[in-house]
């Protein structure tokens, strides 16, 4: 995939993406790999980006993506500036879906539908999260795990975007997940996830439309006794722009989605998993353990 403004990459994150590609050209064993996915071919990749609004964020995260990703979708939520024209300026075979509700949740919904690749990633459009990361993220999914999500407070994680009564909330409502789920997860309500496409019905994405999404994910996951591993991130600032984050009702949102979650049946795992063996060169996801 061609980007048209990805002169200005720094010599680092083009390193970055020669070591990834040969990440995403490991051919996993037989009994590692997902159901489709021939022994000469290569998993797929799509990332999928939300955005209302964003034409002056776009041109900061879009060139960033790996030129090895295969598919790059843009959810708009009906934004009223310049963003699907610059998305395509940036990334002219760039795909751009609508979303038929409204909320975080219904515009990656629309994404994760209109995805082909067989690994799927979620950023955000606001240069929160870095493109860069991509590498272990997909790299981890190769090692074995089933979901990936991002971690703020893991080693080589950190935020430059959360007040300490944010980072309380988060703390408190982790808190609790590990209390009702069991888990050790180290990070909740974060936006940076790569899961394998075929894992989608266990994450029963058709249940939440708004922020408290990415809660739903990691708890569905978890449940489902999923290979769910944790990869440092670093959350940075929005750089252009007001954040539509609201504290105190978010958090209601997410504390009534984890009582939810609380009563809803769990999913069966997924049925094709097959165990890693680091003989192989395989590593194992480092998963929580309930």
């Amino acid at each position: 995939m061609k980007h048209t403004s990805g002169t200005w990459l720094s010599e680092q994150v083009e390193t970055t993406e020669s070591n990834a590609a040969q990440h995403v050209a490991f051919h996993r064993r037989r009994e590692d790999r997902r159901p489709g996915l021939s022994s000469s071919s290569r998993p797929r990749v799509t990332v999928v980006v939300p955005a209302m609004n964003e034409e002056l964020n776009l041109p900061h995260v879009l060139p960033r993506i790996p030129k090895w990703v295969d598919e790059i979708i843009l959810v708009d939520g009906n934004s009223k500036d310049r963003t699907v024209a610059v998305a395509r300026e940036l990334v002219p075979d760039i795909v751009v879906v609508g979303q038929g509700r409204k909320g975080k949740g219904a515009a990656l919904r629309a994404g994760f539908e209109a995805a082909t690749g067989d690994i799927i990633v979620m950023i955000d459009a606001d240069g929160s999260t870095d493109p860069a990361e991509i590498p272990a993220f997909v790299g981890t999914l190769l090692s074995g795990a089933d979901f990936v999500k991002g971690s703020r407070f893991l080693q080589g994680g950190g935020t430059l975007d959360m007040e300490w009564y944010r980072m309380f909330g988060n703390w408190g409502l982790l808190t609790l997940v590990r209390w009702i789920f069991g888990g050790r997860f180290s990070d909740l309500c974060y936006r940076y996830a790569a899961f394998w496409r075929d894992v989608l019905p266990t994450l029963r994405m058709e249940k939440t439309d708004g922020f408290e999404v990415e809660t739903g994910m990691n708890v569905r996951a978890l449940r489902a006794r999923l290979r769910v591993s944790e990869v440092a991130s670093v959350e940075h600032r929005r750089i252009h722009g007001t954040s539509n984050l609201r504290t105190i009702p978010d958090g209601w949102r997410v504390l009534k989605q984890i009582a939810k979650l609380a009563f809803e049946p769990a999913s069966k795992g997924h049925p094709q998993r097959r165990s890693t063996d680091r003989s192989h060169g395989t590593l194992p996801a480092v998963a929580p353990q309930l």
